[in-house]
């Protein structure tokens, strides 16, 4: 399994699934779960996208590449997979609010009594 992790760790902006993995060490995808579970107490494809979400963070912090950029070029095609993997790693929730009109901004005259 060492050779597994130590592909995912170097490959992880690759197209990787389990069944690539598991031929490229000729044991069944079922297999390759089951042992990598065994020994790093997560499954293949977890590890792979935990390795995936910590390159994104490091990558956002830099600050000059957009969440999509990022997003691809640390292998996730998808955004609501990234999106939601990322939540659950870093804790960082999206936040969606509609955008607030100039007459919506203003706040009231102060009202004299």
């Amino acid at each position: 399994m060492p050779r597994v992790r130590d592909r995912i760790d170097r490959e992880y902006a690759q197209p990787l699934d389990v069944e690539a993995l598991a031929r490229g060490v000729n044991v069944s995808a079922g297999h390759l779960s089951r042992q990598f579970r065994l020994a790093y107490g997560e499954s293949p494809y977890s590890y792979l996208m935990t390795r995936r979400i910590e390159r994104a963070t490091a990558l956002l912090r830099r600050g000059d590449l957009s969440v999509t950029e990022v997003r691809f070029a640390v292998g996730c095609s998808l955004l609501g997979t990234f999106s939601t993997r990322f939540t659950e790693l870093v804790g960082v929730a999206k936040q969606v609010t509609r955008p607030i009109r100039n007459r919506e901004a203003r706040t009231p005259e102060p009202q004299l009594a």
